[in-house]
């Protein structure tokens, strides 16, 4: 172009000054295209791809801020201590006697301790806040068991004399039975974000629901060697008590972790233990282990 430019020629000069308004025009026509070429070339430019969220930097890591839920399941430990399970039905038997107001009879550790287990399911909902690397939350969970159930019996007897000259003979058998059904929590978490992995420690209160039952029957018998010497007994009375549907308090702690498959897709790994208030005399803790999937958006 540069020697048609420089050439006497005019015919050349003529046709030069022709392709001039052509050459501005594909020019312009260019500028106006490479803004569309560009959004369809960049991944980058988000409003013109829709719903399309660009991948974080790396080494930044994933988000964990905003709502999240899932599902969990895991397997249960529940340690019951029995001790005192039947504590009201052999006071009811024994009121208004010698031998309940000197021996403490309701007072005696009847019955053993026991452990349970079972599998449970149940499902999570929460938010997180994130400031840089530290992350705070808070969620409601839900657990159900296939079946978490302990029991213990027991029989106990035993010699002692009163303040009215009787040595009396006193056995106490005794039967309790707990389950816990399922339970909800209110947990309060703080993790610490390392790339796509989050370890964080929760603490919070917990509601169980329990069904129980138990029954106590006391057998007495009684010698006093004045004279002449006197007996009574022997004499046995029976008193049960039961309730489905007790709902009972715990405090909870734990710690766990999650991990991000995907942008918005994590795993969890959790060990949680929960000390409930005694139920019908029966102290309850709960130790378990739980996997689950969960979703952040």
């Amino acid at each position: 172009m540069t020697c048609l430019w420089y050439d006497n020629n005019g015919a050349s000069r003529r046709k030069i000054s022709r392709m001039l308004p052509l050459v501005a025009a594909a020019l312009m026509l260019a500028m106006l295209a490479m803004p569309a070429a560009h959004a369809a070339d960049w991944p980058g430019e988000g409003p013109l791809r829709g719903s399309y969220e660009p991948p974080a930097a790396a080494g930044s890591g994933p988000r964990w801020d905003g709502i999240n839920f899932g599902a969990t399941f895991g397997l249960s430990s529940m340690n019951a201590d029995f001790g005192s399970g039947t504590s009201n039905q052999i006071a009811y038997i024994l009121r208004n006697t010698t031998i309940e107001n000197e021996g403490g009879v309701s007072r005696w550790t009847t019955l053993p301790k026991t452990s349970t287990n079972s599998r449970q399911y149940g499902g999570f909902i929460g938010y997180n806040w994130q400031i840089e690397e530290l992350v705070l939350g808070a969620d409601i969970t839900y657990n159900r068991f296939t079946s978490l159930e302990a029991s213990a019996s027991d029989t106990m007897s035993r010699i002692f004399n009163t303040s009215d000259g009787y040595t009396n003979t006193v056995t106490v058998r005794s039967g309790s039975s707990l389950r816990l059904v399922d339970y909800t929590t209110l947990r309060g978490r703080a993790g610490y974000a390392m790339g796509q992995f989050m370890p964080y420690a929760m603490v919070g209160m917990a509601v169980g629901r329990f069904n129980y039952a138990s029954t106590a029957t006391v057998t007495a018998s009684g010698t006093n060697n004045g004279a002449p010497p006197t007996t009574y007994g022997p004499s046995t009375g029976t008193s049960s008590d039961g309730k489905n549907n007790a709902f009972q308090v715990g405090f909870l702690g734990g710690v766990g972790i999650d991990v991000a498959l995907l942008q918005n897709v994590f795993l969890r790994a959790e060990y949680e233990y929960i000390m409930f208030s005694p139920v019908n005399g029966v102290r309850t803790n709960l130790s378990t282990g739980r996997l689950g999937v969960g979703v952040r958006f």
